[in-house]
């Protein structure tokens, strides 16, 4: 089957139009509920934290160069947050990945022409479930190691001015492992080699990966964001793969 070429940022917005399809709304919900109260939780915390984590991370400088703390506090107020959102979303893509997972199904299946979406019935996820969780525990020891470098690297007096931007560059990397790998695991296709799928269109996979997370940023929308990512993710996959 022929698919239109997009650019890959596209197949996130697409992503969007896809919810509102009535063979995906049962499925949409779900992961939907499971964004909301995550992220609704990372809105309380920031309200009581935020100025704490902003200012442990700053580094302290001497009174004649204090004029830069009006440089240097937007800077790390961006590092918090990206690591806030790293951590959240971590978070809400274990709970929701069963879901998830199912949701990269329909898609695919509708993606090919052959809407057979079925009623949705919880005892359908039951399958999904432990591998799911293995999977995302998986990406989580992918993940962790290269999150606690720039963790380290942020507590490093001088060197931590280009955390910010290493970690805006590795969030936009993770959102692509996130959601492609929504629909190579449907696909029986290994993680090492989903990341090889990813690293040979790198730029399109870090392009796509950075729209998502941009998008997690932007209040109320980024409670949407997941599963349009899911289904953009899945469309990334069904026309770009050759086999598919």
């Amino acid at each position: 089957m022929n698919h239109p070429v997009i650019s890959p940022p596209q197949y996130f917005i697409e992503g969007f139009s896809y919810m509102l399809r009535p063979g995906l709304r049962a499925f949409v919900m779900l992961p939907l509920l499971v964004n909301i109260l995550v992220f609704g939780g990372m809105i309380y915390w920031a309200f009581g934290e935020f100025d704490y984590w902003v200012n442990y991370f700053m580094p302290s400088l001497p009174d004649w160069a204090s004029f830069l703390n009006y440089i240097l506090w937007p800077l790390f107020a961006l590092l918090v947050l990206v690591i806030v959102f790293f951590t959240f979303t971590v978070v809400a893509n274990i709970i929701a990945a069963p879901f998830n997972g199912f949701l990269a199904e329909k898609v695919e299946i509708m993606a090919r022409g052959e809407d057979r979406t079925q009623p949705f019935r919880l005892a359908d996820l039951a399958p999904l479930v432990g591998r799911s969780i293995a999977r995302e525990l998986r990406k989580l020891a992918y993940f962790a190691p290269r999150a606690i470098g720039l963790l380290v690297l942020s507590l490093i007096p001088g060197l931590n001015i280009i955390a910010a931007p290493l970690w805006l560059l590795f969030g936009a990397w993770m959102m692509a492992v996130q959601y492609l790998d929504y629909p190579c695991d449907n696909n029986q296709v290994s993680f090492p080699d989903m990341l090889s799928w990813l690293r040979e269109r790198r730029w399109g996979s870090l392009s796509f990966g950075g729209v998502v997370y941009v998008a997690t940023l932007i209040p109320l929308a980024n409670l949407f964001c997941m599963p349009a990512a899911v289904i953009g993710a899945t469309l990334y996959w069904v026309r770009e793969t050759p086999s598919a």
